[in-house]
């Protein structure tokens, strides 16, 4: 697991900081959120395919990680508040030949499918797709991949307080920390600059 998540981590950071360093090397501030479409030209159209197909198999995967636990917990919860519930708890076994029955909750289904088609409805809202994800992503980075991991690190070592090591650790947490919220703010500044111009159900290309 530890190989594969430096692996992983090298992969994606090496991808994103391509991405961001050469577009702002080449456009600067006008460098567009989509490097393939942003300037107004299709072609190849079999790149921007492959792009595209990426992108959504990227976010599909993504989706289901961040929705999964949601998923539980509201199941979980409705299954606790309402035990007797027939629409609730009850499971229907579907024959599937070759395979094990699957089991089909209508509660499970009716939830996830209302969800998704609002989670679709507000997307198509935001065409500002970078701004609200920069936002979000900034939100997450600190907390998520820098705070929690080097405080168990502290723990888990027992690297003494006001230590060389915790104090170097602590530097690099709050350096992060500043970016995060550089970030946050140039990505408001992004959704406050689109909704000059937002109109409902259209991109922002």
């Amino acid at each position: 697991m530890k190989k594969a998540a430096k692996i992983s981590i090298v992969v994606t950071t090496t991808f994103y900081m391509l991405c961001g360093c050469m577009g702002y090397a080449a456009f600067g501030d006008q460098a567009p959120g989509n490097l393939l479409t942003g300037f107004g030209f299709y072609n190849p159209y079999w790149l921007i395919d492959i792009a595209n197909v990426a992108i959504v198999i990227h976010l599909i995967g993504a989706y289901q990680v961040f929705c999964q636990p949601l998923f539980a917990f509201i199941e979980k919860w409705a299954n606790q508040k309402w035990p007797e519930n027939y629409f609730i708890t009850k499971e229907f076994k579907i024959p599937v030949p070759g395979f094990r029955p699957y089991k089909l909750n209508l509660f499970r289904m009716v939830w996830r499918t209302i969800f998704v088609l609002l989670t679709t409805v507000i997307s198509m809202l935001l065409p500002f797709f970078n701004d609200v994800v920069g936002i979000l992503g900034a939100l997450g980075f600190w907390p998520l991949t820098v705070y929690f991991p080097v405080e168990m690190y502290i723990v888990q070592k027992k690297i003494p307080k006001w230590s060389t090591r915790w104090i170097c650790l602590q530097m690099l947490s709050m350096a992060c920390l500043v970016i995060s919220l550089v970030a946050v703010a140039g990505s408001i500044a992004g959704v406050v600059l689109d909704l000059k111009v937002y109109k409902p159900f259209k991109t922002s290309y």
